[in-house]
Order: C-alpha cells, then structure tokens, then sequence
C-alpha cells in the first residue's frame, strides 16, 4: 500500500487483502484501479496547486490530519483496538516515517517541476526494489526484471536529460523521494507476512499527521487560504484515503497479476491533469521515457508470468 507520495505499483499487492476473492469480475477490479488511479492524480494536482502558495509541511500536515481523522471516524468504530495492534511496532513506525519523508521531497518536486514528469521520476522506486529485493530479500529477479529495470532508468534519463527544462533542484527532490520510497517498498514486502492492510495504511496516516502537526508552527501559512484552497487542503485527505480504499477493494475482484499494470494508468492522469489544471504539456522525449517507463512497469508486474526466464 501507498501513497500518492510514492508511486501506485505492483508491489503494492503485497500488503492487499491476502484472503480469497469474494468473486471473479476482473473487470469491476480493473475499473477500481482506474479510479484510483485517477483520483491519485487529481490529488497530484491539488497538492501542486497548493505547495506553489503555502509551505508543503502545512499542506502536508492538513492531508495527514483529515486522512487520519476519516480512518478513525470509520474505521474506528469496527476495527477498535485491532486498528493499532502491530507484531513488528518498530519497523511499522520506521515504514511510516520513510512515507513522512517521501512525502516531504514529494512536495518540494512539485514546487519545481510539473506533476507528470515528477510522477514519472518517482516511479524509478519500485525498479529500484527489484535490484534490490535479491540481495535484502533474497528474491529471484530474472532476465524480466533486468530488462524492465534497464528500460525503466533508460525511460527516466529521458525525462532529466540536460536540454529537457526541468529544474536540477527539483530533479534532486524527486531522486530523494525515490530513495526512501525505495526503504518503504522493502519494509512493505517485509511487514506484509505480519501486519495488516488497515493497520499499515492507519499508521501511514498516524505517523504523518503527528510529524507534520509538529512541524505546523515553523511552517505556518503565510496568508489565509481562499474557499478554493481550503477545499483542496480537505480534499488532500478524502482523495488519499478513497483512492487507497478503492485500490484495496479492487484485489477482492481480480488477480494481482491482472491488476498490477493497470495502476500505470496514474502516469496517464497525472499527464492528463498537469495539462487541464496548469497547461503543461510535455516534450516529445519527456512522453517517450513516460512510456518506457510504463513499458517498463508492466513487465515488472507481469514478470510472474516469466518466473522461468
């Protein structure tokens, strides 16, 4: 499970409900994850339209805290003491800390950069679990993984090339996201033989209130927010919390290795939005490595399939 903050991936599906599906409508599941995914990338945008006039730990606090706040209105009343309960509280926390930081360089991206090119930059994390998950966690990666993560680096030189027009700071930014994304992915995996779906995505927005929150009197607003404003602050929280709910479900109704590539969609809403809500509309070298890096995706989450290879 993730957040916006880090991208929506195959990996995801090792922290999804782990009991039977309640039915086989592959194409209910596959619907779910398009509106997930979309409405990961209006959250996206909100927050891009937000960071560019406040401090990103405000905008950040008010997502976590209204995030937290509708977990527990409901979810409290049903999951009670369960909602808490952890085998591993240590690395839950550190999981949860690592989101807290990745959203942090999330945001100030976005100060720089548009939300289609930064979402496509963070998307690098789960290549980089690959790589990584043979050494840290002894999986096999194949000849598929190689491939999928050489295509992925190639499709993300593509988007930071020298001449693409994208601020070297914010590129910095993305990276950094990237790197803790990549410690949360791993603990992920790890945490997903012991802790539950709903405890991992309430301490994800626990953690981050309380992080934020601290911070909110060294980054306080510097005016009062608009109407506007103060609806896409509240806004951060329900399109978090729903999109997590509806990618949730959505491994009720179908397979994992069904569902994995359609969460690529997200690199397609985040285009789609940067170019409705700011106008931006990429290069033609910046889109290419956005599509190699869906390529690259895909293979990834269908690299089951290639178990062999």
């Amino acid at each position: 499970m993730t957040t916006t903050d880090t991208p929506i991936t195959p990996d995801d599906a090792e922290t999804a409900p782990a009991h039977v599906h309640e039915a086989s409508r592959p194409l209910l599941g596959i619907a779910l994850v398009i509106g997930a995914t979309a409405l990961f990338a209006l959250n996206d945008s909100a927050n891009k339209f937000l960071v560019s006039e406040f401090p990103v730990p405000a905008v950040a606090a008010t997502r976590y805290i209204v995030h937290c706040l509708v977990m527990i209105a409901i979810l409290g009343p049903v999951q009670g003491r369960r909602l808490v309960q952890t085998r591993r509280t240590g690395l839950v926390l550190l999981r949860s800390i690592c989101l807290v930081v990745a959203t942090l360089f999330f945001g100030l991206a976005l100060q720089h950069m548009p939300v289609a090119e930064t979402t496509a930059i963070v998307y690098l994390a789960p290549m980089l679990v690959v790589l990584l998950a043979r050494p840290l966690l002894g999986e096999r990666i194949g000849l598929v993984g190689w491939i999928s993560t050489l295509l992925g680096f190639c499709g993300v030189l593509l988007i930071v090339r020298p001449g693409g027009g994208l601020d070297p700071i914010g590129i910095v930014l993305a990276l950094s996201n990237v790197g803790f994304s990549v410690v949360y992915y791993l603990l992920s995996r790890v945490l997903a033989a012991s802790e539950k779906t709903l405890t991992l995505l309430f301490y994800t927005a626990l953690i981050g209130a309380i992080c934020f929150g601290l911070a909110l009197p060294w980054f306080w607003f510097d005016h009062a927010p608009t109407l506007l404003q103060l609806v896409l602050m509240l806004s951060l929280g329900v399109t978090a919390g729903m999109g997590h709910f509806l990618f949730t479900a959505a491994y009720r109704y179908a397979q994992a290795s069904l569902l994995a590539p359609v969460t690529y969609m997200h690199l397609l809403w985040a285009g789609l939005s940067g170019w409705l809500v700011f106008g931006h509309v990429p290069e033609g070298l910046t889109i290419a490595g956005m599509v190699i890096i869906a390529a690259a995706g895909v293979l990834i989450a269908l690299r089951t399939r290639f178990a062999k290879v």
